[in-house]
């Protein structure tokens, strides 16, 4: 074996199913690789491939200070009991936390910047906390990866750096996994629509929403909006008043989500931050149109007009336009359209390519440590 490797993340399901193909990557590479998460989505699944999972406690969202300095506190306990040659962080609190605990213990790590999260589209003390918490985190690690340049340069004139930093097309996209699939061409003339995520402010639900209440409207059942994933707070009475209304199809989270990509004329994406949308790679992959908001961690992977259309984030009418405009395409225009981003994703943001960015980094990491002893 050649070592141990430690990953810390804030969801097993995101851990699987964005970084799979690099824990195993990893695995075959000769290293024992432990993760670390809060919760058990997809516990089974890391264990079938060979990873050993040790759970923690986690509060997603929002600052605790008891909370957080427990999380901090087992990530202390937990180094000490694996004792890993390297560590991999990704999202903010494992970012943050994970990285003042490797520091502590003299371990290289490597963080990951997923997005900014809204605490940087404000002004205020939680900006400055946060910021001053990532600048900790994140200052002794042996590399930072960003997924677009906007976060990298807003990183930059925050001051908050690593010791190196990285910039990679997002978590890629497995190309095989995803593969195209035959545009439906759906014989009742019904244009669908479809959300992939949670449902709640930041990812634009409200817009999402409002467009398909006035699409449907206008088009009765000439258009179909179907939402996939678990609402937050608010929208979850939202999106049940949605579905009474017979605007929405809402859809609990599914581990395989690719038979409704397949089934959807296009993929809408709203959110008002991305590092870089996951989703979007997706769709794009199985050869799907998407409209997205015209924001860092979307436009990379659409091209306006030619794969998809981008529109103004925090825009019901934005986006209402977007739609109509591909509601008016014909069959063959969207067909093209979804064949554009197949193509534009296997240029871009190959899974693989990705992963070699990584393990470099990894192999850097650990025998910059082996010649400092």
């Amino acid at each position: 074996m050649k070592g141990r490797i430690l990953i810390l993340a804030n969801s097993s399901s995101g851990l699987m199913d964005f970084r799979g193909e690099l824990l195993l990557r990893l695995k075959k590479e000769g290293f024992t690789v432990y993760v670390s998460v809060p919760d058990q989505r997809k516990v089974e699944e890391l264990e079938g491939a060979g990873v050993i999972v040790r759970p923690v406690e986690m509060n997603r969202r929002g600052i605790n200070p008891l909370q957080d300095l427990k999380l901090y506190a087992n990530y202390r306990k937990l180094l000490k009991e694996v004792k890993p040659d390297a560590v991999l962080t990704y999202t903010i609190k494992p970012n943050v936390y994970g990285g003042f605990a490797c520091r502590r213990r003299g371990i290289p790590y490597l963080s990951t910047v997923t997005g900014l999260g809204s605490a940087f589209e404000r002004k205020g003390l939680l900006k400055s906390l946060v910021c001053f918490l990532y600048r900790g985190g994140l200052s002794g690690a042996e590399a930072v990866f960003f997924q677009n340049e906007e976060n990298l340069h807003i990183f930059e004139e925050l001051g908050i750096r690593g010791k190196r930093q990285v910039l990679v097309a997002g978590s890629g996209v497995d190309l095989k996994r995803h593969a195209p699939a035959p545009y439906p061409g759906h014989r009742d003339k019904v244009t669908r629509f479809l959300y992939v995520g949670r449902l709640m402010q930041e990812k634009g639900s409200g817009e999402f929403l409002e467009t398909a209440k006035r699409m449907h409207a206008e088009f009765g059942d000439r258009v179909s909006f179907a939402a996939v994933g678990y609402a937050e707070g608010a929208y979850e009475e939202k999106a049940q008043e949605a579905k009474q209304e017979g605007i929405l199809k809402l859809i609990p989270y599914q581990n395989d989500i690719r038979p409704y990509y397949r089934e959807a004329d296009a993929v809408v994406m709203p959110s008002y931050h991305e590092g870089m949308s996951n989703v979007l790679m997706e769709a794009s992959a199985t050869a799907r149109p998407v409209l997205a908001s015209n924001i860092s961690g979307c436009r990379e992977i659409v091209e306006e007009g030619k794969s998809g259309f981008l529109f103004e984030k925090e825009s019901a009418q934005a986006l209402y336009e977007a739609c109509l405009r591909f509601f008016r395409l014909d069959e063959e225009s969207r067909r093209q359209m979804g064949l554009a981003a197949r193509k534009k994703v296997e240029r871009e943001f190959d899974r693989d390519r990705i992963i070699d960015v990584y393990m470099d980094e990894i192999f850097r990491a650990i025998h910059r440590k082996a010649d400092r002893r």
